[in-house]
């Protein structure tokens, strides 16, 4: 292993600044997934900001109703917060069907934003893989490939994005708040993670020593109707084959607004907006939640061991859709 230094983070200014003064600082908050990064030599940084004891770890009222979450909150305490619990439920049951309760524990929001994928092939430093060694290749394009993309994907890259949380994110049009050496800025949370196209090995679109600071969650009056059905190929700490969060809002028997987003499906938490927009003024019935899901399938290009996620994917987010117009819960 590399040699590298530790250095505590006095304030986030601190942080950003030793981060931009030095390209191959990284940040650890929890260090759930870093660590085992380190260990497996994906990353080899010259120093280590430890971030841990900065002053993030509140959740916040805002005056426009939102809900202003710490970075540093953790994954244990988010889905235990009683507005957490009563206003955004989708988002409670999205973090306690990830990871083991100590890793919720340790875990942080902010990590879990820039939680890299778990392809075996990137793990696995004896095959290609463009996101660990950009323009190496990609040995999962054809390998075995039952858990990997079917939307979004490149010729570079076909990992999917691992986290619960964030599929809720998406769902629920988080804002993720930066401080960086410019200064603060808001990245709409559908805009802060990447689809790989050439650049396999950026997951996110934060600007060199950039450090997320909060996550925001606007109101969301039908948040309550919300449902986080998770597919797996066991109910013990596994990553989602499939993932859906769906809420709706209904007027009478009509669909009035609607969120749906789709996790293990692709690079990044996957918001099904054409999905959406067809929903929207139509009758809550099977029939109509059959047509969103061919829609929110279309652009699906299965790879050789995974075509079998098109009909799951669609599955799943009749039974979410459903179940959320019930007025949702546990599905």
């Amino acid at each position: 292993m590399n040699n590298f230094t530790y250095i505590r983070a006095t304030s986030v200014k601190d942080a950003v600044n030793r981060a931009v003064a030095d390209d191959n600082a990284m940040f650890i908050g929890g260090g759930t997934n870093l660590v085992d990064r380190l260990k497996a030599f994906l990353d080899e940084p010259s120093q280590l900001i430890d971030i841990s004891r900065l002053q993030m770890q509140s959740i916040e009222k805002m005056a426009n109703g939102s809900l202003r979450i710490g970075a540093l909150v953790t994954n244990t305490a988010l889905a235990d917060h009683a507005e957490i619990r009563r206003n955004y439920p989708i988002l409670t049951r999205a973090i306690l069907s990830g990871a083991s309760q100590q890793i919720r524990n340790m875990a942080t929001v902010g990590g879990n934003l820039l939680q890299r994928t778990r392809c075996p092939y990137y793990y696995d430093t004896a095959f290609l893989c463009n996101k660990r060694v950009p323009g190496s290749g990609c040995a999962a394009a054809t390998g075995i490939n039952r858990m990997h993309a079917i939307l979004g994907a490149s010729d570079q890259c076909v990992a999917v994005h691992p986290s619960d949380m964030c599929v809720a994110l998406a769902a629920l049009d988080a804002v993720v708040e930066v401080e960086g050496s410019q200064g603060k800025r808001q990245i709409p949370f559908v805009d802060f993670h990447r689809l790989p196209e050439n650049t396999p090995q950026r997951d996110s679109n934060l600007a060199p020593g950039e450090l997320i600071s909060a996550v925001i969650l606007p109101p969301v009056s039908f948040a309550k109707s919300g449902v986080y059905l998770k597919l797996r190929d066991r109910t013990s700490y596994s990553f989602a084959l499939i993932s859906v969060a769906a809420a709706l809002e209904l007027a009478g028997e009509k669909i009035k607004d609607v969120r749906l987003a789709l996790g293990g499906v692709a690079h990044k938490p996957w918001r099904a907006t054409a999905a959406e927009k067809f929903l929207i003024g139509k009758s809550a019935d099977i029939a109509t939640f059959t047509q969103a899901a061919d829609i929110a399938l279309q652009g699906a290009k299965p790879l050789a061991d995974n075509g079998y996620k098109i009909e799951l994917t669609k599955r799943a987010i009749r039974r979410a859709l459903k179940v959320s117009a019930q007025g949702g819960g546990i599905v």
